[in-house]
C-alpha cells in the first residue's frame, strides 16, 4: 500500500500531459537557433525537462528525452523535406518519412541522457554536474557519429546569451553542457530553495569567471577591403543549361568589376568543371586567371574541380598573381548530397541531384595566403566542425587570420536554415576569434567580426554584393589550443570520468 502513495505530488496530475508537452517544448525551444531574442528559451524548456525526470523511472524518463529530443531537431531540420521533395523529386510523403526517421534517431541519443540521469541521479549538486556530463556525451556523439550531424547542438542557442562567454574556451559542445548544467540548477532552485543555491551559485560562478577573465586572446592584424558575391541562382535553374550563360556571365562581370582586395563568390558560383565552361563561353576560366594575375587583385571562386579518373571535388579556387590557383576541396562531405552512404544507392537513385559523389580533400590544408591575409576556406556545412576548423591553428605562426564560408543553400528555400547557418558561423567567429566572411548563393551573405557580431550581411533571396571592409586577426584562443592538439577529446574524457564515478557511486 505506501507504494502506491510515494508517487503522490503537485505534478501528477500533469503526468499524462508530459510526452506531448516534452514534444512541444522541444520544438518551441529552436526559436533560439534564428531569433537572438530566444536565447532563454532552451534554459527554461530544458529546466521543464530535468524537473519532470526527477519524477520518474529511467523508462520513463528516456520516453521524455526521446520525444524533447525528436520535436527538437525535426524542428531545427525540416528544411531537409525541402531539399529532397521539391529539388530532389522524391514523393512528399517518403520525404517527410526520412526527415522523421532522422529525427526520430536524433531523439535516441536524449533519450539515452534521460533513462541514464533518471538511474544516477542522487538528488543534491551532484545532480547538475551528472547532467551536464550526460549531455555533454550525447551532443558529442551526435556531432561525430556516422560522420556526425551536429545541427542545433544546444550551444548554438546561447550566442547572444551570458554563456557566449564561454565560446573562446570550452567551444560550442562546453556551452551546451553548461546550459544543461544551468537548467538542472534553476530546477534544484525552485524544488529545494535553499540547497538549490549552491549549484546555481556554482554555474554562475563559471560564467563570470569566463566573462571578466582576459578574454583577448587574439590581436588584430591588416585590414582588407572585400567583395562578396551573392548570385541567387534558383536550385533548379543551377544546372539549366538555358539558364547557364546568364549566370556565368553575371559571376564573371561582378568579380572583375569588383574594387575590393579580395573577392569571395559561394560554393558553385560557376557549377561547371573549368574545361566545360569553354562551351558556354570560351576562354572563361583564362580570362578570370588573367585579371586577378595583376597585383592586388585576389578572388576566392567555389567550384566543381577534378576529373573521371581522379574524382570530383567541390572546391574553392583562389586566384591570387601568376602562380598557379590556390585549391581547397572540401573535406567534411555532405551524405546523400555530396556522397552516398554504403547501402543508401537505392535512396539516392530515387531523387534527382547531380554531382552527388564527389571525393575528399585534405584534412589539414593550407590558407589561401592573399592580400596580406591567411584566408582558411571552408565549404558550406564544413563551419558546423569546430573541432576540424581548430587543426589549422596548430602552428600559431601560419594560423589564419580570417574564415571564408562558400555555401549554397538553395537547396533549403526560403526556410530558418538560412539563419541557423549564419548563427554556426558567427559562433566559429566567437571560438577562434576570428573574422567571417559569408558568400552565399541565397543567404545569408554577411560579414562578422571576431567577437560574432554581423557587421554587414545582404537581404536574403536577392541578387548583389556586399561590400566592406575587414580587420584580420593574429593569435590563438583556448579553445584553439586544445582543440587543433587534441580534438574533442578533453570534453569526451572529461564527461565519462564523471559518469563513471556516478556510475560507482551508484
Amino acid at each position: 500500500m505506501s507504494g502506491t502513495l510515494r508517487a503522490a505530488g503537485p505534478g501528477d496530475a500533469w503526468r499524462h500531459y508530459d510526452a506531448p508537452a516534452a514534444a512541444a517544448l522541444g520544438a518551441l525551444q529552436t526559436l533560439a537557433f534564428v531569433h537572438t531574442w530566444a536565447w532563454a528559451l532552451p534554459l527554461a524548456t530544458t529546466a521543464w525537462l530535468v524537473w519532470r525526470l526527477d519524477a520518474g523511472a529511467p523508462r520513463r524518463a528516456a520516453w521524455l528525452g526521446w520525444c524533447y529530443g525528436a520535436a527538437w531537431c525535426g524542428a531545427g531540420v525540416w528544411w531537409l523535406f525541402i531539399s529532397m521533395h521539391r529539388y530532389g523529386g522524391l514523393p512528399a510523403v517518403l520525404a517527410a518519412a526520412a526527415v522523421g526517421a532522422l529525427a526520430a534517431a536524433l531523439g535516441l541519443f536524449l533519450a539515452l541522457v534521460c533513462a541514464a540521469y533518471a538511474h544516477w541521479r542522487r538528488g543534491g549538486a551532484g545532480d547538475v554536474a551528472l547532467l551536464a556530463a550526460l549531455w555533454l556525451l550525447a551532443e558529442l556523439a551526435r556531432g561525430v557519429l556516422f560522420t556526425g550531424f551536429p545541427w542545433v547542438a544546444s550551444g548554438y542557442a546561447q550566442l547572444d546569451g551570458p554563456l557566449a562567454a564561454l565560446a573562446p574556451w570550452v567551444g560550442v559542445y562546453g556551452m551546451g553542457a553548461v546550459l544543461a548544467a544551468a537548467a538542472a540548477a534553476l530546477t534544484q532552485l525552485l524544488r529545494t530553495r535553499a540547497r538549490g543555491w549552491v549549484p546555481m551559485a556554482a554555474v554562475a560562478a563559471v560564467v563570470l569567471a569566463a566573462a571578466f577573465a582576459p578574454a583577448r586572446f587574439t590581436r588584430p592584424a591588416s585590414e582588407i577591403s572585400v567583395a562578396l558575391l551573392q548570385t541567387n541562382v534558383a536550385q533548379d535553374d543551377k544546372f539549366a543549361a538555358d539558364r547557364m550563360p546568364q549566370t556565368l556571365a553575371w559571376v564573371a562581370r561582378e568579380l572583375v568589376a569588383a574594387r575590393a582586395d579580395l573577392v569571395v563568390a559561394p560554393e558553385t558560383a560557376i557549377p561547371l568543371l573549368p574545361f566545360q565552361l569553354d562551351d558556354f563561353t570560351p576562354g572563361y576560366w583564362d580570362a578570370l586567371r588573367e585579371h586577378f594575375a595583376a597585383p592586388g587583385r585576389a578572388a576566392l571562386v567555389g567550384l566543381p574541380l577534378g576529373d573521371f579518373e581522379r574524382g570530383y571535388t567541390n572546391s574553392a579556387a583562389g586566384l591570387a598573381g601568376p602562380a598557379a590557383p590556390y585549391r581547397y576541396d572540401k573535406t567534411h562531405l555532405v551524405p546523400f548530397g555530396e556522397f552516398i552512404p554504403e547501402g543508401f544507392h537505392w535512396f539516392t537513385q530515387m531523387m534527382n541531384i547531380p554531382l552527388g559523389d564527389f571525393a575528399r580533400g585534405v584534412a589539414n590544408p593550407p590558407s589561401f595566403a592573399a592580400a596580406g591575409q591567411r584566408i582558411a576556406p571552408n565549404i558550406c556545412y564544413e563551419d558546423l566542425f569546430g573541432e576540424e576548423l581548430a587543426r589549422r591553428f596548430a602552428d600559431p605562426a601560419t594560423a589564419p587570420t580570417l574564415f571564408a564560408n562558400l555555401s549554397n543553400l538553395g537547396w533549403f528555400g526560403d526556410s530558418s536554415a538560412i539563419a541557423q547557418h549564419l548563427h554556426i558561423s558567427r559562433l566559429r567567429a566567437l571560438e577562434f576569434q576570428r573574422p567571417m566572411l559569408r558568400a552565399t548563393n541565397t543567404g545569408a551573405t554577411a560579414i562578422i567580426d571576431h567577437r560574432g557580431r554581423v557587421q554587414a550581411m545582404l537581404a536574403p533571396l536577392t541578387q548583389g554584393v556586399l561590400t566592406g571592409r575587414v580587420q584580420g586577426r593574429q593569435g590563438v584562443t583556448p579553445y584553439a589550443a586544445w582543440a587543433a592538439r587534441w580534438s574533442l577529446w578533453p570534453l569526451a574524457l572529461a564527461a565519462a570520468g564523471l559518469c563513471l564515478v556516478r556510475a560507482r557511486r551508484r
